[in-house]
């Protein structure tokens, strides 16, 4: 009996003596508060950045990636009118006038999940596109020129490059600020008259009087792109639509003023310069290289201004607004309400 009492307390003695020794450990480790999760905080933090230039390889990939860049900054140099390997764009714009700072920008029309949606269904051309398919696209519409060949150096280059940007962006998504932001419609058309106050205002300084540009001072291409007139891009280009052109501007014009996250015009003001940068009864663009835009109609944007369309809205508000009936039409049907 005593035995059994003895060997009783030395193991209660024993537990007491782990426990208490676990405890001690546990009171060592770091407490974890738990705070309020900072929703502006996360989304930072979730926010793509580019790559740095830096860290590109120095091998043949690196040489590729490297001239694919300074295409996309210095188009007119290498492929414009007087190219200096080939003479492809009819203008002297460069793709860095629209996919901002080479394709880097926060929905600036960047590359950071270009190479890794395509091939993909595009609906101006109502078929799917391979990568260097869509490259020629922009070479033939907004710069109103000729494909580039599909294996060729420049266009492997340009490959490269978007590939490189967009390096470890998922496989067939979209990620935040690859597309146009998504900013609520004014509940009014948008007024090209009004536009033209808020063009003279903050855009003619850089753009022109006549919206004619302003050309780089060797003349190789241009510093601002012309944004109407005959050497600026063609009816069908995506800027050419109203929404398409006032998301754009407003999370990145003025230039040097506006960054997606603090926007320098109001949401009517972008909407009015768009209307008015784009309004066709009063500014001249390129004829069109005779190809059909959006010839289904089914996947045709609801800011695209020649009809037919899928709902009876006439063609003045789907190029100009309001935009929110149309949406509102077509979502109660099941029907698609893109821009």
């Amino acid at each position: 009996m005593k035995t059994v009492l003895r060997t009783f307390f030395v193991g209660a003695i024993f537990l007491c003596v782990l426990l208490a020794c676990q405890t001690e450990v546990k009171s060592e480790q770091p407490l974890v508060k738990e705070t309020p999760l900072n929703e502006n905080k996360l989304a930072e933090e979730e926010m793509w950045q580019a790559p740095d230039t830096n860290n590109i390889p120095d091998d043949d990939l690196g040489e590729a990636i490297k001239y694919g860049r300074q295409l996309v900054l210095n188009t007119a140099y290498y492929i414009g009118p007087n190219g200096k390997v080939g003479k492809y764009t009819a203008n002297f714009m460069n793709c860095t006038n629209c996919h901002l700072k080479a394709g880097t920008v926060l929905y600036g029309f960047n590359f950071s999940s270009t190479h890794a949606r395509y091939p993909q269904y595009r609906a101006r051309e109502d078929k799917i596109l391979s990568l260097s398919q869509r490259v020629n696209n922009c070479i033939e519409r907004p710069h109103s020129g000729k494909p580039l060949p599909i294996e060729g150096k420049e266009m492997t280059a340009i490959i490269c490059y978007i590939k490189w940007v967009g390096q470890n962006t998922p496989v067939n998504k979209h990620i935040k600020g690859d597309s146009p932001m998504d900013i609520e419609f004014p509940d009014v058309a948008a007024d090209p008259v009004k536009g033209e106050i808020v063009y003279k205002r903050e855009c003619l300084s850089c753009h022109g009087v006549d919206g004619e540009g302003k050309m780089r001072s060797d003349n190789v291409c241009y510093e601002y792109p012309p944004l109407w007139g005959l050497k600026s891009y063609q009816p069908g280009s995506s800027l050419h639509r109203v929404v398409k052109a006032a998301t754009f501007i407003y999370c990145n014009m003025p230039n040097g003023k506006a960054t997606y996250d603090k926007p320098f015009l109001t949401r009517e003001e972008a909407f009015d310069v768009a209307a008015f940068i784009n309004d066709d009864r009063i500014h001249k663009r390129p004829i069109n290289n005779g190809t059909t835009n959006y010839p289904n109609i089914k996947s045709k944007p609801i800011d695209y201004g020649i009809g037919p369309y899928i709902d009876s809205f006439p063609e003045i508000q789907h190029k100009f607004g309001p935009f929110k009936p149309i949406v509102e039409w077509r979502t109660k049907r099941g029907l698609p309400a893109k821009f």
